[in-house]
């Protein structure tokens, strides 16, 4: 038992420690202001969002980027609330070119499909997707068309963080956030890059076209990013970068309850076994490993069969190297306010992440209302 710990602590350790230094290798990258160049096509898909879009068409109405060059496309994925009418109403009103058209289902996964449909009506060589429960920032195109000039960037991965609320649910959930994100830059950073957000993703649709979509993972309900973003740092790894800049921080909504966030949380879980990058599997095994060391070796502390020392120095380990990742993360974000509920949050997420990662074995989830299968 004590090898097997410390084989686990000192591959978390490394891993966690790669990601971190990977961080740091990132430069964040700032804007110059200079002329405009790159066209956009943003593709929103919707699902039940009329208490959201509200926000999200006022965010969009005030970015700061020319409205000739850039679309936006509404994707409507079977609502039944009045999303389509909130849209409708902005259409009437706006000098942003709006098109609002129904998800054409052709696979298992609505979300992937509703992408698809607007790359099929979309006018501009560059695709950004989010999320109609998204916050835009000002800047967010400048930073992306700035980012496209200053490189050879054919797909960019970007920042997304949870909107600041005053609740502990919430600072956990943008710990697990910072985390995520962190481990995503820190990927990147040491050119393995495993992650990526659909809330704030960029390409150029010839490379969708060219690496056939979604085609090979439709079964699986989520994933249309992560699994795109594999495709492409297969095919085209030199020119896949992520845009560390303040000003492409998209915002969205933490989840309002536990039970909501266990069952996001089974979702993004019960599409790991479909990853193909091998860091991403390993971070995940090895995050897992880590997690069920801290659970059985407290409960066998307990009856005196663990060393309870050993235990301590392996919780002291994990304290301090995910502090220290998720400090460089919230320093980026402007969330350092989460950090006072880091010691609680580091307590009970062992138990968090194994339940998760357990329940997403045999669950089924619930996702806009519909359920999925495993």
């Amino acid at each position: 038992m004590i090898f097997a710990a410390i084989i686990i602590t000192i591959t978390y350790l490394f891993l966690i420690g790669s990601f971190i230094y990977g961080f740091d290798k990132i430069k964040t990258f700032t804007l110059k202001d200079v002329p405009v160049k790159t066209r956009f096509s943003i593709i929103i898909p919707f699902r039940n969002e009329a208490g959201n879009l509200p926000r999200l068409l006022q965010s969009v109405e005030a970015l700061n980027y020319p409205k000739k060059y850039f679309e936006i496309i509404f994707v409507d994925d079977a609502s039944e609330d009045n999303s389509v009418e909130i849209i409708k109403r902005q259409l009437l009103k706006s000098k942003v070119h709006f098109t609002l058209i129904k998800n054409e289902r052709a696979t298992g996964s609505p979300k992937k499909d509703t992408i698809t449909s607007g790359i099929k009506k979309a006018k501009n060589d560059w695709i950004i997707t989010t999320d109609a429960d998204c916050i835009l920032p000002k800047y967010w195109l400048d930073s992306f068309d700035e980012f496209i000039q200053k490189t050879d960037a054919l797909c960019i991965v970007a920042p997304v963080a949870y909107i600041n609320e005053n609740s502990f649910l919430n600072r956990f959930q943008i710990l697990d956030m910072l985390s995520l994100q962190g481990a995503t830059i820190g990927g990147f950073g040491i050119k393995n890059p495993f992650l990526c957000n659909g809330a704030n993703f960029a390409y150029k649709k010839e490379i969708f076209n060219s690496l056939n979509g979604f085609e090979g993972n439709t079964k699986i309900a989520s994933g249309d990013d992560v699994f795109l973003l594999e495709k492409v740092a297969k095919s085209y790894p030199k020119q896949l970068h992520y845009l560390k800049c303040e000003h492409s921080i998209v915002r969205t909504n933490s989840q309002p309850s536990w039970k909501t966030l266990i069952s996001q949380r089974i979702r993004w879980a019960a599409k790991a076994s479909a990853y193909k990058n091998w860091l991403g599997k390993f971070t995940g095994l090895t995050i897992l490993l880590m997690n069920i060391l801290i659970i059985v070796g407290f409960i066998l502390s307990i009856i005196d069969v663990f060393s309870l020392r050993a235990w301590i120095y392996i919780m002291i380990i994990k304290f301090n190297i995910d502090f220290y990742l998720i400090y460089k993360s919230a320093s980026f974000f402007d969330q350092k306010e989460a950090l006072r509920s880091f010691i609680f949050g580091f307590i009970i997420y062992p138990f968090f992440s194994v339940y998760v990662a357990f329940a997403s074995l045999f669950s089924n989830y619930t996702w806009k209302g519909r359920t999925f299968k495993k």
